[in-house]
Protein backbone atom coordinates (compact mmCIF):
# COMPACT_ATOMS: atom_id res chain seq x y z
CA UNK A 1 0.00 0.00 0.00
CA UNK A 2 1.57 3.41 -0.77
CA UNK A 3 2.99 5.80 2.00
CA UNK A 4 0.40 8.36 3.17
CA UNK A 5 2.72 10.78 2.26
CA UNK A 6 1.58 10.11 -1.96
CA UNK A 7 -1.63 11.90 -0.40
CA UNK A 8 -0.46 15.03 -0.35
CA UNK A 9 -0.53 16.31 -3.68
CA UNK A 10 -3.65 18.25 -3.29
CA UNK A 11 -2.44 19.69 -0.10
CA UNK A 12 0.90 21.18 -1.95
CA UNK A 13 -0.75 22.34 -4.85
CA UNK A 14 -3.15 24.52 -2.83
CA UNK A 15 -0.20 25.63 -0.38
CA UNK A 16 2.24 26.43 -3.42
CA UNK A 17 -0.71 28.58 -4.73
CA UNK A 18 -0.88 30.93 -1.94
CA UNK A 19 2.60 31.01 -1.43
CA UNK A 20 3.02 32.32 -5.24
CA UNK A 21 0.16 34.72 -5.19
CA UNK A 22 1.42 36.03 -1.67
CA UNK A 23 4.90 36.74 -2.88
CA UNK A 24 6.35 33.83 -0.99
CA UNK A 25 7.27 31.37 -3.90
CA UNK A 26 10.22 31.83 -7.00
CA UNK A 27 10.63 30.21 -10.26
CA UNK A 28 9.86 30.75 -13.81
CA UNK A 29 6.01 29.92 -13.94
CA UNK A 30 3.41 32.97 -14.76
CA UNK A 31 3.24 36.51 -13.03
CA UNK A 32 0.86 36.25 -10.17
CA UNK A 33 -1.54 38.92 -11.81
CA UNK A 34 -1.65 36.17 -14.70
CA UNK A 35 -2.01 33.32 -12.19
CA UNK A 36 -5.54 35.71 -11.21
CA UNK A 37 -6.73 36.17 -15.08
CA UNK A 38 -5.86 32.41 -16.04
CA UNK A 39 -9.57 31.77 -14.53
CA UNK A 40 -11.01 33.88 -16.53
CA UNK A 41 -8.88 32.22 -20.17
CA UNK A 42 -9.86 28.66 -19.05
CA UNK A 43 -13.57 29.39 -19.20
CA UNK A 44 -13.47 31.34 -22.73
CA UNK A 45 -11.30 28.13 -23.73
CA UNK A 46 -13.54 25.68 -22.64
CA UNK A 47 -16.67 27.72 -23.94
CA UNK A 48 -14.91 27.70 -27.32
CA UNK A 49 -14.21 24.07 -27.06
CA UNK A 50 -18.15 23.91 -26.13
CA UNK A 51 -18.86 25.69 -29.48
CA UNK A 52 -16.99 23.32 -31.35
CA UNK A 53 -18.68 20.09 -29.72
CA UNK A 54 -16.19 17.76 -28.89
CA UNK A 55 -12.54 18.33 -29.44
CA UNK A 56 -11.29 15.92 -32.23
CA UNK A 57 -7.27 16.37 -32.31
CA UNK A 58 -5.66 14.77 -35.36
CA UNK A 59 -4.02 11.72 -35.73
CA UNK A 60 -1.20 10.23 -37.41
CA UNK A 61 -1.40 7.75 -40.28
CA UNK A 62 -1.93 4.11 -38.07
CA UNK A 63 1.45 2.61 -36.99
CA UNK A 64 3.06 5.97 -37.56
CA UNK A 65 4.31 8.81 -35.27
CA UNK A 66 7.11 11.34 -35.84
CA UNK A 67 7.29 12.19 -31.98
CA UNK A 68 7.23 8.63 -31.38
CA UNK A 69 9.80 5.36 -31.38
CA UNK A 70 8.57 2.93 -31.12
CA UNK A 71 5.78 1.22 -33.55
CA UNK A 72 1.99 1.70 -32.72
CA UNK A 73 0.25 -1.49 -33.38
CA UNK A 74 -3.33 -0.49 -34.51
CA UNK A 75 -4.23 -3.66 -32.41
CA UNK A 76 -2.42 -2.18 -29.12
CA UNK A 77 -1.93 1.97 -29.49
CA UNK A 78 -4.10 4.43 -30.96
CA UNK A 79 -2.34 7.64 -32.24
CA UNK A 80 -3.49 11.03 -30.53
CA UNK A 81 -1.40 14.04 -32.16
CA UNK A 82 2.02 12.94 -30.81
CA UNK A 83 0.90 10.95 -28.10
CA UNK A 84 -0.54 7.24 -28.33
CA UNK A 85 -3.45 5.60 -25.98
CA UNK A 86 -3.54 2.13 -24.92
CA UNK A 87 -6.31 0.21 -26.28
CA UNK A 88 -7.97 -1.98 -23.60
CA UNK A 89 -8.80 -4.61 -25.47
CA UNK A 90 -5.24 -5.62 -25.65
CA UNK A 91 -4.80 -6.18 -22.07
CA UNK A 92 -7.41 -9.10 -21.65
CA UNK A 93 -5.81 -12.41 -20.83
CA UNK A 94 -2.66 -9.79 -19.81
CA UNK A 95 -0.72 -10.25 -16.63
CA UNK A 96 -0.62 -7.40 -13.90
CA UNK A 97 1.56 -4.93 -15.34
CA UNK A 98 1.03 -3.65 -18.74
CA UNK A 99 3.49 -4.88 -21.62
CA UNK A 100 5.94 -2.12 -22.71
CA UNK A 101 4.78 -2.48 -26.40
CA UNK A 102 1.40 -1.53 -25.41
CA UNK A 103 2.20 1.15 -22.76
CA UNK A 104 0.62 4.60 -23.91
CA UNK A 105 3.03 7.59 -24.52
CA UNK A 106 2.47 11.11 -23.06
CA UNK A 107 4.44 13.37 -25.23
CA UNK A 108 5.12 17.47 -24.82
CA UNK A 109 7.28 17.78 -27.81
CA UNK A 110 8.69 14.51 -29.18
CA UNK A 111 10.49 11.87 -27.64
CA UNK A 112 14.37 12.73 -27.87
CA UNK A 113 17.45 10.24 -28.86
CA UNK A 114 20.02 10.43 -25.30
CA UNK A 115 23.31 8.54 -25.28
CA UNK A 116 23.21 6.87 -21.65
CA UNK A 117 27.39 7.51 -22.04
CA UNK A 118 27.56 11.15 -21.89
CA UNK A 119 23.89 11.57 -20.12
CA UNK A 120 24.52 13.03 -16.62
CA UNK A 121 22.04 13.99 -13.70
CA UNK A 122 22.62 17.53 -12.37
CA UNK A 123 21.88 17.88 -9.56
CA UNK A 124 22.13 22.00 -8.13
CA UNK A 125 20.18 24.70 -5.61
CA UNK A 126 20.74 26.30 -2.48
CA UNK A 127 19.65 22.97 -0.67
CA UNK A 128 22.27 21.53 -1.08
CA UNK A 129 25.44 21.90 0.59
CA UNK A 130 27.81 24.39 -1.22
CA UNK A 131 24.97 25.93 -2.90
CA UNK A 132 26.29 23.96 -6.47
CA UNK A 133 24.86 26.39 -9.30
CA UNK A 134 23.79 24.96 -12.81
CA UNK A 135 27.22 26.11 -14.51
CA UNK A 136 28.42 23.80 -11.12
CA UNK A 137 26.08 21.43 -10.61
CA UNK A 138 26.83 18.17 -8.50
CA UNK A 139 26.69 15.00 -11.44
CA UNK A 140 26.06 11.72 -11.76
CA UNK A 141 26.10 9.36 -14.56
CA UNK A 142 24.27 6.20 -15.96
CA UNK A 143 27.02 3.98 -13.99
CA UNK A 144 27.06 5.71 -11.26
CA UNK A 145 23.29 5.90 -10.43
CA UNK A 146 23.59 2.14 -11.60
CA UNK A 147 25.90 1.33 -8.66
CA UNK A 148 23.69 2.83 -5.85
CA UNK A 149 21.08 0.69 -4.21
CA UNK A 150 18.69 -0.72 -6.32
CA UNK A 151 15.07 -1.28 -5.96
CA UNK A 152 11.97 -2.37 -7.91
CA UNK A 153 8.57 -1.06 -7.49
CA UNK A 154 5.48 -1.91 -9.33
CA UNK A 155 4.01 1.54 -9.59
CA UNK A 156 1.23 3.11 -11.90
CA UNK A 157 1.78 6.27 -14.02
CA UNK A 158 -1.58 8.74 -15.44
CA UNK A 159 -1.92 11.37 -17.46
CA UNK A 160 -4.23 14.10 -15.33
CA UNK A 161 -6.14 14.16 -18.59
CA UNK A 162 -7.06 10.17 -18.84
CA UNK A 163 -10.96 9.95 -19.59
CA UNK A 164 -11.14 13.47 -20.82
CA UNK A 165 -13.24 12.10 -23.99
CA UNK A 166 -15.49 11.74 -21.47
CA UNK A 167 -16.63 14.58 -20.66
CA UNK A 168 -17.98 15.73 -23.90
CA UNK A 169 -18.70 12.27 -25.06
CA UNK A 170 -21.29 11.33 -21.86
CA UNK A 171 -21.96 15.08 -19.54
CA UNK A 172 -22.29 17.20 -22.95
CA UNK A 173 -19.21 19.56 -22.05
CA UNK A 174 -16.38 19.50 -24.06
CA UNK A 175 -12.29 20.77 -22.82
CA UNK A 176 -9.73 21.36 -24.72
CA UNK A 177 -6.81 18.79 -24.79
CA UNK A 178 -5.83 15.71 -26.01
CA UNK A 179 -8.29 13.24 -26.15
CA UNK A 180 -8.29 9.98 -24.04
CA UNK A 181 -10.43 7.74 -23.65
CA UNK A 182 -9.08 5.61 -20.57
CA UNK A 183 -6.25 4.23 -22.21
CA UNK A 184 -3.79 6.99 -20.64
CA UNK A 185 -2.37 4.85 -18.01
CA UNK A 186 -0.32 1.94 -17.28
CA UNK A 187 0.98 -0.43 -14.48
CA UNK A 188 5.04 -1.12 -14.83
CA UNK A 189 7.74 -2.21 -12.75
CA UNK A 190 9.96 0.10 -12.60
CA UNK A 191 13.68 -0.62 -11.19
CA UNK A 192 16.31 2.09 -10.34
CA UNK A 193 17.42 3.82 -7.17
CA UNK A 194 15.36 6.20 -4.91
CA UNK A 195 15.48 9.63 -5.40
CA UNK A 196 16.35 9.93 -1.14
CA UNK A 197 19.49 8.27 -2.35
CA UNK A 198 20.92 10.70 -4.72
CA UNK A 199 19.75 13.42 -2.99
CA UNK A 200 21.67 12.72 0.03
CA UNK A 201 24.71 11.84 -1.41
CA UNK A 202 24.36 15.00 -3.10
CA UNK A 203 24.49 16.68 0.33
CA UNK A 204 20.86 17.72 1.87
CA UNK A 205 20.91 20.88 3.65
CA UNK A 206 18.31 20.52 6.65
CA UNK A 207 16.06 23.73 5.43
CA UNK A 208 15.09 22.05 2.27
CA UNK A 209 11.28 22.50 0.98
CA UNK A 210 11.08 21.45 -2.93
CA UNK A 211 12.70 19.58 -5.42
CA UNK A 212 12.11 20.25 -9.13
CA UNK A 213 13.02 17.34 -11.70
CA UNK A 214 13.05 18.58 -15.26
CA UNK A 215 13.28 16.54 -18.60
CA UNK A 216 15.55 16.47 -21.49
CA UNK A 217 12.57 16.62 -24.35
CA UNK A 218 12.73 20.07 -26.35
CA UNK A 219 11.60 22.44 -25.20
CA UNK A 220 7.74 23.67 -24.71
CA UNK A 221 6.48 26.31 -27.00
CA UNK A 222 2.45 27.29 -26.99
CA UNK A 223 0.61 30.20 -28.30
CA UNK A 224 3.92 31.76 -29.60
CA UNK A 225 5.83 31.45 -25.68
CA UNK A 226 8.73 29.51 -24.70
CA UNK A 227 8.17 27.74 -21.44
CA UNK A 228 11.02 25.76 -21.64
CA UNK A 229 11.48 22.29 -20.89
CA UNK A 230 9.07 19.81 -19.21
CA UNK A 231 9.66 20.18 -14.86
CA UNK A 232 7.26 20.09 -11.42
CA UNK A 233 8.18 20.61 -8.10
CA UNK A 234 7.61 18.06 -5.61
CA UNK A 235 8.24 18.79 -1.92
CA UNK A 236 10.57 17.08 0.18
CA UNK A 237 9.07 15.05 2.22
CA UNK A 238 7.53 13.15 -0.98
CA UNK A 239 10.87 13.42 -2.73
CA UNK A 240 12.13 11.67 0.34
CA UNK A 241 9.46 9.03 0.33
CA UNK A 242 8.76 6.84 -2.21
CA UNK A 243 9.96 8.42 -5.50
CA UNK A 244 12.32 6.59 -8.06
CA UNK A 245 14.97 7.07 -10.30
CA UNK A 246 14.28 4.44 -13.16
CA UNK A 247 16.20 2.79 -15.53
CA UNK A 248 14.51 0.18 -16.19
CA UNK A 249 10.97 -0.87 -16.99
CA UNK A 250 9.59 -4.37 -17.04
CA UNK A 251 12.91 -6.04 -16.72
CA UNK A 252 14.62 -3.91 -19.21
CA UNK A 253 16.31 -0.87 -20.21
CA UNK A 254 13.91 2.37 -20.11
CA UNK A 255 12.76 2.54 -24.35
CA UNK A 256 13.27 6.21 -25.65
CA UNK A 257 9.44 6.92 -25.61
CA UNK A 258 9.30 5.88 -21.81
CA UNK A 259 12.01 7.84 -20.62
CA UNK A 260 15.66 6.64 -21.98
CA UNK A 261 18.12 6.98 -19.82
CA UNK A 262 16.64 7.54 -16.81
CA UNK A 263 12.89 9.20 -15.53
CA UNK A 264 10.85 9.92 -12.31
CA UNK A 265 8.58 7.73 -11.04
CA UNK A 266 6.21 9.70 -8.45
CA UNK A 267 4.00 7.35 -7.15
CA UNK A 268 0.17 7.95 -6.76
CA UNK A 269 0.81 11.42 -8.43
CA UNK A 270 -0.32 12.28 -11.94
CA UNK A 271 1.97 11.37 -14.41
CA UNK A 272 3.67 14.77 -15.37
CA UNK A 273 5.30 14.32 -12.16
CA UNK A 274 6.91 11.92 -13.42
CA UNK A 275 9.32 13.65 -15.50
CA UNK A 276 10.55 11.34 -18.03
CA UNK A 277 14.36 12.01 -19.58
CA UNK A 278 15.24 13.54 -17.01
CA UNK A 279 18.57 15.71 -16.52
CA UNK A 280 18.43 18.10 -13.42
CA UNK A 281 16.80 18.62 -10.31
CA UNK A 282 17.13 21.88 -8.82
CA UNK A 283 17.29 21.36 -4.38
CA UNK A 284 15.57 24.59 -3.16
CA UNK A 285 14.69 26.29 0.51
CA UNK A 286 12.36 28.31 -1.15
CA UNK A 287 8.76 26.80 -2.46
CA UNK A 288 9.16 26.68 -6.24
CA UNK A 289 6.77 27.10 -8.97
CA UNK A 290 7.24 25.96 -13.21
CA UNK A 291 4.19 26.68 -15.95
CA UNK A 292 3.81 23.07 -15.16
CA UNK A 293 1.62 23.53 -11.81
CA UNK A 294 0.29 27.60 -12.66
CA UNK A 295 -0.73 27.46 -16.02
CA UNK A 296 -1.64 23.66 -16.14
CA UNK A 297 -2.77 20.98 -14.55
CA UNK A 298 -4.75 23.57 -12.12
CA UNK A 299 -8.44 22.87 -11.95
CA UNK A 300 -10.34 26.20 -13.70
CA UNK A 301 -14.15 26.65 -13.92
CA UNK A 302 -17.23 26.94 -12.11
CA UNK A 303 -16.95 26.77 -8.50
CA UNK A 304 -13.26 27.03 -8.25
CA UNK A 305 -11.00 29.30 -6.47
CA UNK A 306 -9.64 32.54 -8.94
CA UNK A 307 -6.35 31.57 -10.71
CA UNK A 308 -7.47 27.85 -10.39
CA UNK A 309 -8.00 25.04 -7.56
CA UNK A 310 -5.20 22.06 -7.13
CA UNK A 311 -5.23 19.08 -8.70
CA UNK A 312 -6.51 16.33 -6.56
CA UNK A 313 -5.00 12.73 -6.04
CA UNK A 314 -6.26 11.19 -9.59
CA UNK A 315 -9.59 9.56 -8.66
CA UNK A 316 -10.88 6.14 -9.20
CA UNK A 317 -11.70 4.71 -12.44
CA UNK A 318 -12.72 1.53 -13.94
CA UNK A 319 -12.14 0.09 -17.67
CA UNK A 320 -13.42 -3.03 -19.45
CA UNK A 321 -10.68 -5.46 -21.13
CA UNK A 322 -13.20 -4.52 -24.67
CA UNK A 323 -13.44 -3.00 -27.57
CA UNK A 324 -15.24 0.01 -27.81
CA UNK A 325 -18.74 -1.29 -29.23
CA UNK A 326 -17.45 -4.46 -28.94
CA UNK A 327 -19.97 -7.64 -30.89
CA UNK A 328 -20.67 -10.22 -28.06
CA UNK A 329 -22.94 -13.64 -28.76
CA UNK A 330 -26.24 -13.41 -27.91
CA UNK A 331 -27.57 -16.07 -24.96
CA UNK A 332 -23.97 -17.53 -24.42
CA UNK A 333 -21.77 -16.92 -21.00
CA UNK A 334 -19.24 -14.39 -21.41
CA UNK A 335 -16.36 -13.06 -18.68
CA UNK A 336 -16.18 -9.90 -18.46
CA UNK A 337 -12.61 -8.52 -17.53
CA UNK A 338 -11.59 -5.29 -16.77
CA UNK A 339 -9.67 -3.17 -14.07
CA UNK A 340 -9.82 -0.52 -11.43
CA UNK A 341 -7.35 1.96 -9.87
CA UNK A 342 -7.25 5.53 -7.55
CA UNK A 343 -4.14 7.72 -6.76
CA UNK A 344 -5.28 7.68 -2.95
CA UNK A 345 -4.73 4.05 -2.37
CA UNK A 346 -5.50 0.25 -3.30
CA UNK A 347 -9.16 -0.64 -4.82
CA UNK A 348 -11.57 -2.08 -1.75
CA UNK A 349 -14.57 -3.09 -4.15
CA UNK A 350 -15.52 -3.36 -7.63
CA UNK A 351 -19.12 -3.85 -8.88
CA UNK A 352 -20.57 -3.83 -12.30
CA UNK A 353 -24.08 -3.11 -14.32
CA UNK A 354 -25.26 -4.95 -17.47
CA UNK A 355 -28.58 -3.43 -17.44
CA UNK A 356 -30.09 -5.42 -14.62
CA UNK A 357 -28.70 -3.42 -11.24
CA UNK A 358 -25.05 -3.50 -9.46
CA UNK A 359 -23.87 -6.55 -8.80
CA UNK A 360 -20.36 -7.48 -7.08
CA UNK A 361 -17.22 -8.28 -9.56
CA UNK A 362 -14.88 -11.42 -8.58
CA UNK A 363 -11.17 -9.45 -7.74
CA UNK A 364 -8.22 -11.15 -8.39
CA UNK A 365 -6.80 -11.80 -4.87
CA UNK A 366 -3.27 -11.84 -6.13
CA UNK A 367 -4.18 -7.72 -6.83
CA UNK A 368 -5.23 -6.72 -3.26
CA UNK A 369 -3.16 -3.80 -1.82
CA UNK A 370 -1.47 -2.76 -5.44
CA UNK A 371 -1.70 0.18 -7.64
CA UNK A 372 -4.22 -1.84 -9.81
CA UNK A 373 -7.47 -4.01 -9.14
CA UNK A 374 -8.23 -6.76 -12.16
CA UNK A 375 -11.61 -7.81 -11.69
CA UNK A 376 -14.28 -10.44 -13.83
CA UNK A 377 -17.96 -10.95 -13.79
CA UNK A 378 -19.69 -13.20 -15.64
CA UNK A 379 -22.91 -12.27 -18.18
CA UNK A 380 -25.24 -14.18 -20.39
CA UNK A 381 -26.69 -11.05 -23.07
CA UNK A 382 -30.56 -12.15 -22.79
CA UNK A 383 -31.36 -11.17 -26.39
CA UNK A 384 -29.69 -9.39 -29.65
CA UNK A 385 -29.36 -5.98 -29.39
CA UNK A 386 -27.37 -2.93 -28.10
CA UNK A 387 -26.45 -3.31 -24.39
CA UNK A 388 -24.45 -0.86 -22.30
CA UNK A 389 -21.82 -1.79 -19.39
CA UNK A 390 -21.25 -0.54 -15.94
CA UNK A 391 -18.37 -0.66 -13.77
CA UNK A 392 -17.39 1.29 -10.41
CA UNK A 393 -15.10 1.01 -7.90
CA UNK A 394 -14.16 2.26 -4.17
CA UNK A 395 -10.95 2.45 -2.86
CA UNK A 396 -9.52 1.97 1.08
CA UNK A 397 -10.20 5.63 1.47
CA UNK A 398 -13.60 5.10 0.91
CA UNK A 399 -13.67 7.01 -2.18
CA UNK A 400 -15.76 5.67 -5.61
CA UNK A 401 -16.76 6.70 -8.57
CA UNK A 402 -20.28 9.32 -9.38
CA UNK A 403 -22.36 8.78 -12.43
CA UNK A 404 -21.10 12.13 -13.77
CA UNK A 405 -17.77 13.73 -12.89
CA UNK A 406 -17.65 17.17 -11.71
CA UNK A 407 -16.75 19.70 -14.44
CA UNK A 408 -13.67 21.30 -14.71
CA UNK A 409 -12.43 23.54 -17.54
CA UNK A 410 -9.30 21.82 -19.02
CA UNK A 411 -11.06 18.23 -18.36
CA UNK A 412 -8.51 16.61 -16.00
CA UNK A 413 -9.30 14.04 -13.28
CA UNK A 414 -12.69 12.90 -14.82
CA UNK A 415 -13.99 9.70 -12.25
CA UNK A 416 -17.72 9.28 -13.92
CA UNK A 417 -18.31 5.64 -14.35
CA UNK A 418 -18.34 5.15 -17.80
CA UNK A 419 -20.74 3.76 -20.09
CA UNK A 420 -19.47 1.60 -22.58
CA UNK A 421 -21.13 0.16 -25.47
CA UNK A 422 -21.97 -3.51 -26.81
CA UNK A 423 -24.08 -5.23 -29.44
CA UNK A 424 -25.14 -9.07 -28.56
CA UNK A 425 -25.29 -11.20 -32.04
Amino acid sequence: MPSTLSYDEADHDARRARQWLSGRARGTGVSRTDLVELGAAMSALAAAADERGPVALAADPVGVDPGIVKPLAAEMLTPLDGNAEMRWESMAGQGYVVPTDRFFVRNHTRTPRLDAATWRLRLHGDGLRGAPTRDAPVEFGYDDLRALPAVEIPALVECAGNGRHFFAAQQGTPTPGVDWRLGGVGVARWRGVRLATVLRQAGLTADVVDVMPEGLDPEYVTGGVNLGRVRRPLPIRKALDDVLLAYEMNGAPLPPDHGFPVRVVVPGWIGISSVKWVGAVEVSTTPLFSPWNTRFYRMFGPGRPVGGGPVEAQPVKSAFELPWAARLPSGTEVTLTGRSWSGAGPIDRVEVCTGDGWRPAELVEADRGGPWQRWRARWRPPTPGRWTLRARAVDVTGAGQPERARHNDLGYLFDGVVRHPVTAV
